[in-house]
């Protein structure tokens, strides 16, 4: 999609992905501006009256019995966006920070923040402009949302703080970013500062671009799988479809309807069909990947139901109500998308782990069913993808500690004000962390599977172990003396990553899912 308008109910995960990894362009429709223009009648119409009312009069945090006499209340609101830019460490990615961005706006278009429409539009400038905010990967607690972060974007509106030039990726001052756009800083009014920080747009922005990630990643998952079934001469019986509709887990009958029909068509599978000798049962790796996988994209669905819910939640504090309330809220509080971002990592983190586990059998002499030592043709004087295998379990050993929930952890802060926080931000980013690493354990995967077809010659592959052996054939080469493999397991990472290898088995076998 080229342009994404934004509706006051609203948007799509494909929409918030577009914006963030394809640079679409963004709007607001009328009836987002409607909206917003509602909104901010009532917040006019209480500083007219001189109610206290929190941020708009008030103070923050534990500061908000202070009240904040009319003239000073802009002045309140740029400090609270300085103060709370605080953030420190490594630049968020730019994919990121384009979803916090678009998810602000998001959130002010449902017209219940009571800011201007124009503040939205500032917010669409940037992106419409490639303006990226640096925003540093330290500072948020999920409550009261991603304030620090959002902080760090609000405060390139302002012309402050910093952003990342385009071109380079270093970083240069706020002001400049906005000059060379030809824009314009924005004065902030009465209660428009807390609303562009006050919500979880940063820790939804990760968790819907990891359910992509993920999802793309199990389904790849599958493919190594099968492979590396099909070159241990492993039996596609257990995949059946009729012995997964007895155990009725809808990702486990995906997955294992995934590697069946993987395994089809093999002349390496025919080789030892009727061999009712060659392996009663096979190892669990091999055996149990349906049940393990299928598991995994059962909890992807749930975090998917999370993040989606999330779409359509108004999540600012206070929050503007059509009926002229303006109540505190705590909608803010990220333990749903905490919750969620644990529990899919630790589901990708066991698909990585099988993964390894059937690498390790590819390499053992004694349990590959006839394949060499490391997959090397002259073992001894060669290591094959032995040290391939260190790096998997090393990777294997990461996401087993990234897989501890950072959800249950809360450290008080705020005088005693914000006493329980959700660390959301903090799960959202190892989650990213345990796919990216998923990736490198699905290539080391692929790369061991496809030595071992090639290696089973001159018995023909599947069409999908075809067309793995032709692609990864070109980066790694036949199987014969050590090569530097850094350069290879890279490119293959790409392969995982990437759709060329998928589209080309599914051009044989019909779509994966």
């Amino acid at each position: 999609m080229s342009t994404v308008t934004i509706e006051p109910d609203g948007m799509t995960a494909a929409q918030v992905r577009a914006v963030a990894r394809d640079g679409a362009r963004v709007e607001l429709s009328p009836g987002a501006v409607a909206a917003m223009t509602r909104s901010r009648d009532i917040v006019e119409s209480i500083e007219r009256d001189g109610r206290p009312v929190y941020g708009v009069s008030t103070g923050f945090g534990a500061l908000a019995s202070s009240f904040v006499a009319p003239d000073r209340r802009s002045e309140l609101q740029h400090a609270l966006i300085r103060s709370h830019a605080a953030g420190v460490g490594a630049p968020m990615p730019d994919e990121v920070v384009r979803a916090m961005l678009v998810l602000r706006v998001r959130s002010l278009a449902l017209g219940r923040s009571g800011v201007r429409p124009l503040l939205a539009q500032a917010l669409l400038d940037l992106l419409n402009h490639r303006i990226t905010p640096w925003v540093p990967e330290h500072g948020s607690l999920g409550a009261s949302g991603d304030l620090a972060p959002l902080a760090h974007c609000a405060l390139v509106l302002m012309g402050e703080g910093w952003a990342r030039d385009p071109d380079t990726g270093d970083r240069v001052d706020g002001a400049v970013a906005l000059r060379r756009a030809g824009l314009a800083p924005v004065e902030l009014a009465a209660k428009e500062g807390l609303a562009l920080i006050n919500g979880t747009d940063g820790m939804l922005g990760m968790l819907l671009l990891a359910v992509e990630d993920a999802g793309h990643l199990f389904t790849m998952a599958d493919v190594t799988a099968a492979l590396a079934i099909e070159a241990m001469l492993g039996s596609d019986r257990p995949f059946q479809a009729d012995l997964h509709t007895i155990r009725p887990h809808p990702g486990q009958g995906v997955s294992a309807g995934n590697i069946h029909r993987l395994l089809q068509d093999s002349a390496v599978m025919d080789s030892h069909r009727d061999d009712l000798l060659h392996a009663v049962q096979d190892a669990y790796s091999m055996r149990c990947a349906p049940q393990v996988a299928g598991a995994a994209r059962d909890t992807l669905a749930f975090a998917g139901t999370v993040a989606g819910r999330e779409l359509r939640s108004v999540v600012d504090n206070p929050v503007v109500l059509p009926d002229g309330r303006v109540e505190s809220t705590g909608n803010f509080h990220g333990a749903p998308l905490g919750f969620a971002a644990d529990f899919l990592a630790i589901a990708a983190a066991e698909v990585g782990s099988i993964s390894e586990r059937r690498v390790d059998r590819l390499l053992d002499v004694n349990r590959s069913r006839g394949l060499p030592a490391f997959l090397s043709p002259d073992a001894g004087v060669n290591s094959g993808l032995m040290i391939a295998q260190y790096t998997a379990a090393g990777i294997v050993a990461e996401n087993r500690r990234l897989a501890a929930p950072a959800s249950v952890d809360s450290v008080p802060t705020s005088g005693m004000q914000e006493d329980h926080v959700s660390m959301g931000w903090a799960a959202t980013r190892k989650l990213r962390t345990v796919l990216d690493n998923l990736t490198s354990l699905l290539a080391v995967e692929l790369l061991a599977a496809v030595r071992g077809l090639q290696l089973r010659a001159p018995l023909r592959p599947s069409p999908a172990g075809q067309a793995a052996v032709k692609l990864v054939g070109a980066l790694a080469g036949q199987p014969g003396p050590d090569i530097f493999l850094a350069p290879v397991l890279e490119a293959v990472r790409d392969v995982v990553a990437g759709r060329e290898l998928r589209t080309a088995i599914e051009s044989e076998i019909g779509p994966l899912h």
